[in-house]
């Protein structure tokens, strides 16, 4: 089972959860992952905290997403995967992305997880853009998230 969802909502990690194990005698493990935004910056001397907003080009980053799924259940022995992600503002504590995967062994489901967090972090179709003190700045990826996902590139031949 694979789902993937790009929405401004915020989701339940627990009802998620139990959507992707629903039926499924073979799950031996489920890993979850759920990013959120944190706080970069403290609220600027007028009061107004920081904030992150999220743009996709829709359809387009949906696509992307079910592509990715599809080549990491070909690389990963794993049962289900679920890929939530959100757009639109976001403030600090919010949840951001939920990557849910289930398999019959823990390294599985742990490896595909990261290799999905991964991929994500750098080449997913999302701009972030935070603001604070009255200031705004696009993100790119960050050298460390690139290294990160390098990983899978080197290992069995790339992804």
């Amino acid at each position: 089972m694979a789902c993937v969802r790009v929405s401004p909502e915020d989701f339940d990690l627990g009802a998620e959860v139990a959507a992707l194990r629903e039926g499924d005698p073979g799950v031996g493990a489920v890993v979850s992952f759920v990013g959120t935004v944190r706080e970069w910056q403290a609220a600027a001397p007028d009061g107004v905290p920081a904030r992150m907003e999220l743009e996709h080009y829709p359809g387009m980053t949906e696509r992307s997403l079910a592509e990715l799924i599809v080549r990491a259940r070909a690389r990963f022995d794993v049962r289900g995967v679920r890929v939530i992600h959100r757009v639109g503002p976001l403030a600090v504590c919010d949840q951001i992305v939920l990557v849910a995967v289930t398999s019959a062994h823990r390294q599985q489901a742990f490896d595909c997880a990261a290799f999905l967090m991964d991929w994500l972090k750098t080449q997913a179709p999302f701009w972030k853009k935070e603001t604070a003190g009255g200031e705004s700045r696009w993100v790119d990826a960050r050298e460390s998230d690139e290294r990160a996902a390098a990983r899978w590139s080197r290992s069995e031949g790339g992804a």
